[in-house]
């Protein structure tokens, strides 16, 4: 390319960073990295009644988070700051009395109603509905004698209603537009302050952004940030805008389709990398079936030529399973950190937990439900029968393991035997435990089972007599006598 790659992304601070533009912001930092360019972070703050400071900290800690990060922002700054649009209004003021001095906008004094009734006119007319240039062609002294007795006023951009406009965009081709469309629209507000379409272009302008990156909502826009730039005679930047995500029945994603802001994936145990995956693949294709895109591969084989021209459909399943194989990838050790909290809030462990028995036993509960895990919260899960009371046994275990009715006296024995092993080890524990299955004539099975289900609940997991060892003689026999009483008394709950 020409010139430098220079990509932006503008959130709103009035609320959380929905995924749709997670993804945008995704795209535009892809496309950036694999250019050797410039990702922007700009904040459109100029809704100053909804945007609020705890929304813009909040996007920015979600874009740390996703591993999306900025080159210049309003918290890094850089060459064409600042990068608050609350903070350009002058920037805003000087390009507006440019476009004045070159008689390129003109005041608009038409009130609210004059311009409903047009509206209602065109409506019973079967016309478009269009501004009707009522102030266009006011002399010089008229708008001048207006403005100096402080009639209310917007500016509005003379516009060529002839010919068209075609939007060269870099996903969806040549999409043109009928100049007769686009009439003489507002830049710059009666409140003293430019419209959205205005400060946009405006701090592309200024920021030399050279390709804009974005959802296909603003599409219809485009032409007149096209004309805007005409405007200041300056060139536009490329144009790229990406689908839109539907919910599984094809209608706008909302919140009734389940979490939407990157918050809320982040709270329900979502990975970054699971997201960003995921993100990745919802309307972009790799271009062969890969599923698995860390964001090193996502950066060589991102193209825009790739992205996909229709909606994508959001499937929580996907994601569901994107994350599962991030979470298992994880080491052990990464995950006991990311879960410690929770594990202290439970009483599973003391916050400053230093025996190196209980942190070696934490991690070997947390290597092996990791690995049948898709969340975090899925493995706290599967750590409960480790450290809690149990409360329900595993239906198939039961049929399978408790239906001998021999068991409840099995479990007695072994609880007796567990009380008089010394020292409470695992090696000793299978010395011992062995020693009475082999006094009992049993196979292995027919008492590691069912004594594996009385104490865990479950059927499977860690060694056996690494359990036993942890629980300690106290629990571990307490669980074996409460299971004998229930396979006996028949009140054997199941799961």
């Amino acid at each position: 390319m020409d010139k430098q790659v220079r990509v932006r992304f503008a959130p709103s601070p009035t609320g959380a960073l929905h995924i749709g533009g997670a993804r945008t912001a995704y795209f535009n930092w892809l496309f950036a990295r694999q250019q050797q360019g410039v990702f922007v972070l700009r904040i459109d703050d100029t809704d100053r009644a909804r945007s609020t400071e705890e929304s813009y900290r909040q996007i920015l800690d979600s874009f740390r988070w996703l591993g999306i990060d900025w080159d210049e922002g309003p918290d890094c700054g850089g060459p064409y700051g600042p990068y608050r649009q609350s903070e350009r209004t002058e920037i805003y003021r000087n390009h507006l009395q440019r476009l004045i001095a070159e008689g390129k906008v003109y005041p608009c004094f038409c009130s609210a109603e004059q311009l409903q009734a047009d509206r209602e006119e065109a409506a019973r007319e079967g016309r478009p509905s269009r501004y009707s240039g009522r102030c266009r062609d006011l002399s010089a002294e008229e708008r001048e004698r207006r403005l100096a007795a402080g009639e209310p006023h917007v500016y509005r951009l003379r516009t060529d209603a002839t010919g068209e406009t075609v939007v060269h965009d870099l996903i969806r081709g040549d999409v043109v537009f009928q100049n007769s469309e686009i009439d003489d629209f507002i830049v710059w507000k009666a409140d003293d302050s430019p419209t959205y379409h205005f400060a946009s272009c405006v701090d592309d302008l200024a920021m030399r952004i050279s390709h804009v990156i974005r959802a296909e909502e603003h599409l219809s826009n485009t032409p007149r940030h096209v004309t805007l730039f005409e405007a200041f005679g300056s060139e536009a930047p490329a144009f790229a805008h990406v689908p839109m995500i539907l919910a599984p029945d094809r209608s706008k994603l909302s919140k009734r389709h389940g979490a939407t802001s990157v918050s809320e994936y982040r709270e329900m145990g979502i990975l970054p990398e699971a997201l960003v995956n995921y993100l990745l693949l919802l309307g972009f294709s790799p271009g062969d079936d890969r599923e698995i895109v860390d964001r090193e591969t996502a950066i060589e084989v991102f193209s825009l030529d790739r992205v996909a021209k229709h909606a994508a459909v959001y499937d929580v399943k996907k994601l569901e399973w994107l994350n599962a194989h991030y979470f298992r990838a994880q080491s052990p050790d990464v995950v006991v950190g990311q879960i410690w909290d929770e594990l202290v809030r439970f009483g599973y462990v003391a916050a400053n937990e230093v025996d190196r028995h209980v942190l070696a036993w934490i991690r070997t509960v947390v290597e092996f439900v990791q690995t049948r895990s898709r969340n975090a919260a899925d493995l706290i899960d599967g750590m409960r029968p480790y450290f809690e009371g149990i409360t329900a046994y595993d239906d198939k275990g039961v049929r399978k393991q408790f239906s001998d009715p021999a068991t409840p006296e099995r479990l007695r024995a072994v609880a007796q035997r567990l009380a008089g092993v010394a020292p409470f080890t695992a090696p000793v524990i299978e010395s011992s435990f062995r020693a009475l299955i082999d006094e009992l004539g049993l196979k292995a099975g027919q008492l590691i089972h069912p004594v594996r289900l009385a104490l865990t609940g479950v059927t499977v997991g860690p060694g056996l007599f690494d359990v036993i060892a942890m629980l300690g003689r106290e629990e571990a026999c307490q669980r074996l006598e409460i299971a004998a009483e229930r396979i006996a008394s028949g009140t054997v709950a199941t799961k």
